[in-house]
């Protein structure tokens, strides 16, 4: 007992420290894992996981940068400092990754890293969420206010996740072939321009592919009232495009290798693109599509191992690590949290913590169509 009050206090008093800016934020997660095999495993994080005596926690994530950079700062950090390991795994998109929730056996996936509220409403439905003990995860009062009540809305005031990180689907293009100005002057309509047919590309989801379409038709994304100019514009697309693109790896590697010149794009891929030397522009259009992503626990996992997994996630020293290995801002609200240099030059950040400037999807506006347009575009997906 007393080994561990010696250590719940030491990693109080580094925290202090990091908080206060006088330990970086390297040296904290370093000195945090060394504190757990130090002390065989018996930090503060490790005492609801240990009583359950969970030996692993699965986390199923979109793969490349992001997986990449969770693995560094957060889950080998959080192994160091627990002994649970995190088994992670990768999906190239919500609809695949739900068929595999589908087909298996409850508990075999624990934690998901979602996009958009109508996904977490659509597994809440399914009956897939679990309610989260939120005494667990103190370090949510970091986060931005706005991203946590969304989700209550939707699960009657409780959690079934924590909030994590946020960005924009924008247009992205190779400033060798297409100028700003000419991205200024079309918008999302260059999806279709026959100017730069074969050279065009799009993520084969078929949310992204009407929510453009809507902007190419002059409507509502989260309205479309003329869904007949919505298709056509879908397919006129697909006729002048390369191929649709199946993840953010893909993505980055069809405009590294100028296979392509433009596409509609995650933010923060075009941030690692740029950050490597890439002339990529990037550019959100009016009511261009906003989107947050939350870290979801599926019914049947170990709660308490999770919910220690998603505090540890979101204390600041982590989630500012994880926000500047995958490029897209952390849930964390900056009027609580000084975010550092890198994170206030990212695309889509809000500095005000209100997302005022960002348009999301109406999850009831979507979901309640999901069954009609999956369908239907997957029709036109195959040439109809």
């Amino acid at each position: 007992m007393t080994r561990k009050m010696d250590n719940t206090t030491r990693y109080e008093r580094m925290r202090e420290r990091y908080m206060n800016g006088d330990l970086d934020r390297r040296s904290f997660l370093g000195l945090i894992g060394a504190a757990g095999l130090a002390y065989g495993v018996q930090t503060p994080f490790a005492k609801y996981a240990n009583a359950q005596s969970v030996s692993q926690v699965r986390f199923d994530g979109w793969g490349g940068v992001v997986s990449e950079a969770f693995r560094e700062h957060a889950f080998d950090p959080y192994t160091a400092a627990t002994g649970i390991n995190v088994v992670d795994g990768t999906f190239g998109g919500p609809d695949e990754y739900i068929s595999r929730i589908k087909a298996s056996q409850e508990g075999e996936y624990n934690i998901a890293h979602l996009s958009g509220v109508f996904d977490y409403a659509r597994y809440h439905n399914l009956g897939f969420s679990s309610e989260l003990n939120e005494d667990n995860i103190p370090n949510l009062k970091y986060v931005i206010p706005k991203l946590v009540d969304v989700f209550r809305k939707v699960t009657d005031g409780k959690l079934s996740c924590v909030p994590y990180d946020y960005g924009t689907t924008g247009l992205a293009y190779n400033r060798k072939y297409i100028s700003d100005d000419e991205m200024k002057e079309k918008g999302a309509k260059i999806l279709i321009d026959e100017t730069h047919k074969g050279k065009i590309a799009g993520w084969g989801d078929w949310r992204t592919r009407i929510w453009f379409a809507s902007l190419q038709t002059g409507q509502d994304p989260n309205g479309a009232t003329d869904m007949e100019a919505v298709w056509d514009a879908i397919r006129a697309h697909r006729d002048l495009s390369l191929k649709y693109w199946g993840s953010g790896a893909e993505l980055m590697s069809l405009l590294a290798e100028e296979e392509i010149h433009v596409t509609e794009a995650w933010s923060g891929r075009i941030f690692a693109l740029q950050e490597q030397g890439h002339d990529i522009g990037y550019m959100d259009p009016p009511n261009g599509y906003g989107w947050q992503e939350c870290l979801f626990v599926i019914k049947g996992s170990p709660m308490e191992a999770c919910e220690e997994l998603l505090n540890f996630m979101l204390d600041p020293a982590t989630s500012i690590a994880v926000a500047e290995g995958q490029n897209y801002p952390p849930a964390l609200d900056p009027t609580k949290v000084d975010l550092g240099a890198k994170i206030p030059t990212l695309p889509a950040f809000d500095p005000t913590g209100t997302l005022e400037n960002l348009t999301f999807a109406d999850p009831a506006y979507w979901n309640k169509n999901e069954q009609e347009w999956t369908k239907t575009f997957g029709r036109v997906q195959k040439g109809y």
